[in-house]
C-alpha cells in the first residue's frame, strides 16, 4: 500500500516539475544549475538572490549587486541616469608611459655614454614605434602652446589627430614638429570657430611665418579639409573683453561688421584687422577711448592695418563720428 502511494506521489510531483519547467523560462545568460535537482530553471528574486524555480533551493543569498543604485523606467531616463567615465582622450598614450628616468653624470666620460645609449634604449623599448614617439614629441609642443595661448585640452585633442593624419599620409617627412603642431592646432581653432590668429601660433612656436603657413596650405590640400571662413565678429568680443570694454561697444561693433559684410568690403581682408578697425570705430562713437596701439596688441595686427582698415571702413560706409574724434 505504502509503495504504490510513494508511486502515485513520485509521479504527481514529476507531473508538477514538468509544468513548472515548461512555464519558467531559462536563465540562459548566467548557465546556473540547481546543485540538488540539476534543473537550470534559475530565477532571481526580489531580493537578487538566485533560487531554483523547480525545487526552491536558495543557490546564492545576497550577491553583490553590480547594477546602478538608480531606477530608470524608460530609454530617456537611462539616458539621463547613465554615468560613466570621461571618453579616451588621444593623449592617453604618453600618461600610460610611466618610465625611470636615466640621470646621465658628467664626470666619467664610459659611463656617461653608456648611460646615453641605456637612455635611448629605454625611451625605444617604452615608446614601441616611430608612429608612437612622433605623437608623444608632438604632445609636449602642443601641451605647451596651448598653454602659452590659453586654448583647452580638447583642442589639443583635435590638432594630434590631424597631426596623427598627416604622419599617416606621410606629410612629415623633413619636417619641424614644431611648425607641424603650431599649423594643426592653427587649423583646429578655424575648425572649431575659436578666434585665434596665425601670427598667435607662430611666436608661441618660435619658427618662420612662412614655414607654419606652407604646412597649413600642405595639410588643407592634402586632407582634404574643409575649412569655413573667419567670422570678423568672432575676434570682436575677444578684443572687447581683453580692453574691458562695455556691450555697447560690443555691439556696434559687430553692426559695423554686417554692414561691411553687406557692401563686401570684408572679402579678402584679415579678420581681425578688420574686428580691430570696427571696435576702434566703435570706440569712437561710444566715447571710451582706446588707442590704436592698444586695439592692435589685443587683436594681434599692426597699427597700420587699423588705420588702412578704419579709413576703408569710414569712407564706404558713411559712418559719422563725432568731431574731434579721429585717429589716435
Amino acid at each position: 500500500m505504502s509503495s504504490s502511494k510513494d508511486r502515485i506521489l513520485n509521479k504527481l510531483y514529476s507531473i508538477h516539475r514538468r509544468r513548472i519547467e515548461d512555464s519558467v523560462p531559462p536563465l540562459v545568460e548566467e548557465k546556473i544549475r540547481c546543485p540538488v535537482c540539476g534543473s537550470d530553471r534559475v530565477i532571481r528574486s526580489s531580493t537578487g538572490s538566485l533560487v531554483c524555480s523547480v525545487c526552491g533551493t536558495v543557490i546564492e543569498d545576497r550577491p553583490i549587486d553590480m547594477g546602478p543604485e538608480w531606477r530608470a523606467f524608460t530609454p530617456e531616463e537611462v539616458a539621463e541616469r547613465a554615468r560613466a567615465g570621461p571618453a579616451v582622450r588621444a593623449t592617453s598614450i604618453a600618461s600610460s608611459m610611466l618610465t625611470t628616468a636615466i640621470e646621465v653624470p658628467k664626470s666619467d666620460v664610459k659611463t656617461s655614454q653608456l648611460l646615453k645609449k641605456l637612455e635611448r634604449l629605454q625611451k625605444r623599448v617604452f615608446i614601441y614605434t616611430s608612429k608612437e614617439r612622433a605623437i608623444i614629441s608632438a604632445l609636449a609642443e602642443a601641451e605647451r602652446i596651448a598653454t602659452m595661448l590659453g586654448l583647452p585640452k580638447s583642442l589639443v585633442d583635435d590638432a594630434l589627430k590631424l597631426f596623427e593624419k598627416a604622419y599617416e599620409e606621410n606629410l612629415l617627412a623633413g619636417r619641424n614638429v614644431k611648425v607641424v603642431v603650431s599649423a594643426c592646432l592653427y587649423l583646429a581653432c578655424r575648425l572649431r570657430g575659436i578666434a585665434r590668429t596665425l601670427d598667435e601660433f607662430v611666436q608661441a612656436s618660435g619658427e618662420a611665418w612662412s614655414s607654419v603657413a606652407e604646412v597649413c596650405r600642405l595639410l588643407v590640400r592634402r586632407l582634404n579639409i574643409r575649412l569655413p571662413l573667419s567670422d570678423p565678429k568672432l575676434f570682436v568680443d575677444r578684443i572687447c573683453q581683453q580692453l574691458g570694454l562695455s556691450g555697447k561697444v560690443i555691439i556696434d561693433a559687430k553692426k559695423i561688421i554686417d554692414e561691411a559684410k553687406k557692401n563686401r568690403i570684408t572679402a579678402g581682408k584679415d579678420p581681425a584687422g578688420l574686428a580691430a578697425a570696427a571696435v576702434y570705430i566703435a570706440c569712437l562713437l561710444n566715447g571710451e577711448v582706446r588707442t590704436q596701439k592698444e586695439i592692435a596688441r589685443a587683436a594681434g595686427v599692426t597699427e597700420v592695418t587699423i588705420r588702412n582698415r578704419y579709413r576703408e571702413l569710414v569712407n564706404r560706409l558713411g559712418i559719422q563720428l563725432p568731431q574731434g574724434r579721429g585717429q589716435q
